[in-house]
């Protein structure tokens, strides 16, 4: 089988492909801590990064290397390295690549806990702007001579704010900077940053990828793009051990994951490698339903306001057309204030009051008083974030049930 295969294919076959342990067509669950070796050379080459193997699950484990091999394939990438959570994946990695006295650009739309860890960053002495990277202009108005790296997100949580990233990655190209790019809100299936010259690309495995709200997991993926030679924070004990191109994921792995102990656990790897079979199969039924209710709240009297980038009406509409497969299936409504949104939430049957989104249940949730609360009312308004704001994840029940749920509601 070597002709490349369509995205679902691809991922249905990928352990298959590996010659898993007894013919099975997933790889198995492997539990062990440790590893052993009969010749200690053999160990000592692993440590050294002279062979490829396993020593100690913090930093490798069979099972997750398996999960890591299908997120590289789905990013059309070069290395992908699984952590615990797409939070430890995201710290874990700048702590792996950024020092003391370098300099980050961040989009200013940002996930809240993905704001609150950078602003832990700052309080440590980390140089972190954050602007509106809605256009790259801003982006390229924030640059200092000690910029290290940029960091987006595909589609903003909760307010559906969508990057400039083809321009921002022809800057970071130019620039020679890393180009960090959170793809968890479109998936590989509806986007690969790889096409905007994104070096390193997040997902939280959690969301979408797994699918199915039973197991935490996140990912770096190297697109293979960023000439780590060039990167001065790579440690000089890397470049006598491993190849250019696999600098950036040694560090990560070993800087990053080793040392700040992020690990995941085979059997949520296992999960997430299951689930993630049929991300293509859920993201279509999930985006069809989105659209649907996303015209359907835009008619309704009692929604101020609706955020989701399939709607013509979006800033970045255009743009979201031609940089995405499908619109996604994360939107927020905003409530008229003659609405009280704990009573409207309350109200609702089938769809669930939860914190997680990319589940295969629609989600519903406060924004300004649950995700977004830490930020304080100033940050929120910069945002975009009202007191009256639901984030909504829509999941794949079928359409009719939810628009009766949210009709009966809002009535």
């Amino acid at each position: 089988m070597t002709n490349k295969k369509g995205f679902t294919t691809t991922l249905l076959h990928s352990d298959r492909l590996k010659k898993p342990e007894h013919g099975a067509l997933h790889k198995p669950i492997h539990t062990s801590v440790t590893f052993g070796y009969d010749d200690v050379q053999d160990l000592v080459n692993v440590f050294q990064n002279k062979a490829s193997g396993f020593a100690y699950s913090r930093q490798g484990n069979p099972t997750v290397n398996a999960l890591e091999h299908k997120v590289t394939q789905m990013e059309n990438g070069f290395a992908t390295v699984c952590f615990a959570t797409g939070m430890a994946a995201i710290s874990s990695t700048i702590i792996a690549l950024i020092k003391n006295g370098d300099h980050i650009i961040s989009s200013s739309y940002l996930f809240g806990n993905t704001r609150s860890i950078f602003q832990s960053f700052i309080d440590m002495g980390l140089d972190i702007t954050f602007t509106d990277a809605t256009s790259a202009e801003n982006i390229k108005a924030g640059l200092k001579h000690n910029t290290k790296m940029v960091f987006v997100e595909t589609i903003a949580n909760p307010a559906t704010q969508i990057a400039d990233m083809e321009a921002i990655g022809r800057l970071c190209e130019e620039k020679g900077i890393l180009y960090m790019v959170d793809n968890t809100m479109t998936t590989p299936y509806l986007f690969k940053p790889i096409n905007v010259k994104a070096s390193l690309v997040i997902n939280s495995l959690t969301k979408y990828i797994g699918g199915h709200g039973n197991a935490l997991g996140g990912s770096v993926t190297d697109t293979g793009l960023f000439n780590w030679l060039n990167f001065a924070n790579i440690n000089e004990v890397y470049k006598k051990q491993v190849k250019p191109e696999t600098l950036g994921v040694t560090q990560i792995r070993k800087k990053g994951l080793r040392d700040a102990g992020g690990t995941l656990a085979p059997e949520a790897a296992h999960s997430i490698s299951i689930g993630s079979e049929t991300l293509a199969l859920r993201m279509d039924r999930a985006c069809n339903n989105a659209k649907a209710l996303a015209n359907y709240f835009e008619a309704h009297p009692n929604i101020k306001k609706v955020f989701y980038p399939g709607l013509a009406h979006h800033p970045q509409h255009e743009m979201a057309k031609r940089l995405f497969a499908n619109f996604g299936s994360l939107m927020s409504i905003e409530l008229d204030e003659s609405i009280d949104c704990f009573a409207f939430l309350n109200k609702l049957q089938l769809v669930v009051k939860s914190s997680n989104l990319g589940d295969t249940r629609t989600l519903a949730i406060p924004v300004a008083h649950t995700i977004f609360n830490e930020l304080g009312p100033e940050k929120r308004a910069e945002m975009g974030i009202s007191d009256n704001m639901i984030r909504l994840s829509i999941g794949i029940e079928d359409l009719e049930d939810l628009l009766g749920d949210f009709g009966e509601a809002l009535a």
